[in-house]
């Protein structure tokens, strides 16, 4: 009788660090500066909303590759909830990855790479149809990569890795390079900030707004952590991985927004985002190298978000997979592929659900909880670091995370104040998102009660 076929553990330190950058560089670090620069009118406030965003993404990294080190499996969070809290929680959070968090993430990374693709080839779009049937198209593209197996779909993400790098350092050489640019803009702030027309609460809700602009970006850096049996040494390689790549990308964002704000001054940028269709990436090195110079930004942003798209639906279908191994979860997304070692039904289940999400057009409403949504499961990682310190203070930790208690507590603080904030500022969509995570509570009940291999 043949083994039950199992994940591989093929993944070195550096493919790991690819993934958890790959994950994380989307789209946002080329259109945000814009929606920021109108909302708080000031270039050292938008380079401050960056690094104080990077720096909170770092400490939630930090913290969380401490359960990481400790609990190496399949499944990430899932699996540290239920060492600290329960079930029940472990399959919340489970839940609403599929439903809402990790699902509409790849819709909205496939339909941003759709909508960049369709402006590039300048298609007739008005009914949409275009830009859904290629985000549809690149979502089962990257399903059958992950489908194919973690080398392969790891492979892709490298080579893209290093085009966009390399795209990156021509960019920022090119951007501070310009005689157009000068370090004067950076202290420079608009009239209307200069004037006072933004302080007190109207600067606090300005900063507040552009910050989710600014984790949004940030966002993804724990999707490493699902793979947690895919990777060599992972007491030691997973921390590591989740440190240097989220270091990597604070580091990468300033530098851009540096650039940005050197070369063009605050009002132009303001300009951008009050004119439709208008990305300030492109803009900035439209005004650097001509059309020539915009096109390869553009041809960069559709690289990032296909990059991002493939690593997020490698990674994401691992949490599935792991909650059906458990009785979680509908039994046969618990299989692996025999040849490729890939949790196939669980990468075709996800694949499924995200193209739903893309053509029913709500996908941009489920978004806008993501940020909110995850923080309450940041915030509940941390916590539980606190917590197994306390309680389990013997128990193997191959990575301490440093700081402690101070990191940890900060970033649960910073958590729990998001996410109160967020009620009291945009109650919809946070009472939308606590309700998107209840529908979990009946479909618990029903696995809970089911016999392992029955559904």
């Amino acid at each position: 009788m043949k083994p039950a076929p199992k994940l591989a553990r093929v993944l070195s330190l550096p493919t790991a660090i690819v993934l958890v950058i790959s994950v994380m560089v989307g789209s946002g670090v080329f259109k945000k500066i814009a929606p920021m620069a109108d909302a708080l009118q000031s270039p050292g406030l938008i380079l401050l909303c960056w690094l104080l965003a990077g720096l909170v993404s770092l400490a939630g990294a930090l913290t969380n590759a401490e359960m990481a080190g400790m609990f190496p499996n399949s499944g990430g969070e899932y699996i540290y909830y239920q060492k600290v809290y329960n079930r029940f929680f472990a399959f919340i959070y489970g839940w609403s990855n599929f439903t809402v968090v990790k699902t509409a993430a790849i819709s909205a990374l496939a339909h941003i790479f759709a909508q960049s693709l369709v402006g590039l080839l300048v298609l007739n779009d008005e009914a949409g149809f275009w830009t859904k049937g290629i985000a549809s198209a690149l979502i089962i593209l990257l399903s059958l990569a992950s489908y194919r197996g973690i080398r392969f779909a790891g492979g892709i993400s490298w080579v893209l890795m290093c085009v966009i790098l390399l795209t990156i350092v021509g960019i920022t050489i090119a951007g501070f390079s310009s005689p157009l640019g000068s370090f004067d803009h950076l202290s420079r702030n608009s009239p209307a900030f200069d004037g006072g027309a933004i302080e007190g609460m109207v600067l606090v809700k300005a900063l507040f707004i552009a910050s989710l602009g600014a984790f949004w970006g940030y966002d993804g850096w724990n999707n490493i952590a699902f793979l947690g049996e895919e990777i060599r040494n992972p007491q030691r390689n997973l921390p590591l991985a989740l440190g240097i790549g989220t270091l990597f990308v604070v580091g990468l964002y300033l530098l851009l927004n540096v650039m940005y704000v050197y070369v063009l001054p605050i009002e132009e940028l303001i300009a951008l985002n009050q004119t439709p269709g208008r990305i300030a990436a492109v803009e900035v090195i439209r005004r650097v190298s001509g059309s020539t110079g915009a096109t390869l930004v553009s041809v960069l942003i559709l690289c990032t978000t296909f990059n991002a798209t493939n690593s997020s639906i490698l990674t994401s279908a691992r949490l599935y997979y792991a909650m059906a191994r458990d009785g979680l979860f509908f039994s046969t997304v618990a299989r692996i592929h025999p040849r490729f070692q890939s949790p196939s039904v669980s990468i075709v289940w996800q694949a499924v659900w995200a193209v739903a999400l893309v053509w029913s057009g709500t996908f941009d409403q489920l978004t806008d909880m993501l940020v909110f949504a995850s923080f309450i499961f940041y915030g509940s990682t941390a916590f539980g670091v606190l917590l197994l310190r306390r309680s389990q203070p013997d128990l193997s930790r191959p990575y301490r995370v440093i700081g402690y208690p101070v990191l940890p507590v900060v970033f649960c603080l910073f958590c729990m104040t998001l996410v109160v904030i967020t009620l009291i500022e945009q109650p919809r969509e946070a009472l939308m998102g606590l309700g998107l995570i209840a529908t979990g509570i009946p479909f618990y009940g029903f696995w809970y009660r089911q016999k392992p291999g029955k559904v």
